[in-house]
């Protein structure tokens, strides 16, 4: 069993910051890459920042500049920087990694964290 939990959401003004964590817990053999997505109220889910397991990134063009995504691969945990937060930025934050077990080698999904951005 393999249990993914964000932290770090909360309320902030335009212009400020965050900073999200994943915590990846459970049987894991090796995490092969490790993102985050975001939905917000009436719209789909959308990613906004994975890194693969050699540091390569895919980062939004939305947040490019302004969010930062990192690995500690030793404490299987991901982390989101996000910098100069604006109000379309509000939306639930969901971290996603590709986990391979002892028993599978697939996606897992967190309860995702919830974002708000005050203009």
């Amino acid at each position: 069993q393999v249990q993914l939990v964000e932290s770090g959401g909360g309320l902030v003004q335009a212009g400020g910051s965050l900073r999200l964590s994943c915590a990846a817990s459970g049987s894991i053999r090796s995490i092969n890459s490790m993102g985050w997505y975001r939905q917000a109220p009436g719209k789909e889910r959308e990613l906004v920042a994975v890194m693969g397991t050699g540091g390569t990134t895919n980062v939004a063009d939305s947040v490019k500049g302004r969010f930062t995504i990192s690995r500690d691969n030793a404490k299987n945990a991901g982390y989101l920087q996000m910098d100069s937060l604006k109000p379309e930025d509000t939306a639930v934050y969901y971290c996603s990694a590709h986990i391979t077990t002892p028993f599978s080698s697939r996606n897992f999904w967190g309860q995702g964290t919830q974002v708000t951005v005050s203009s």
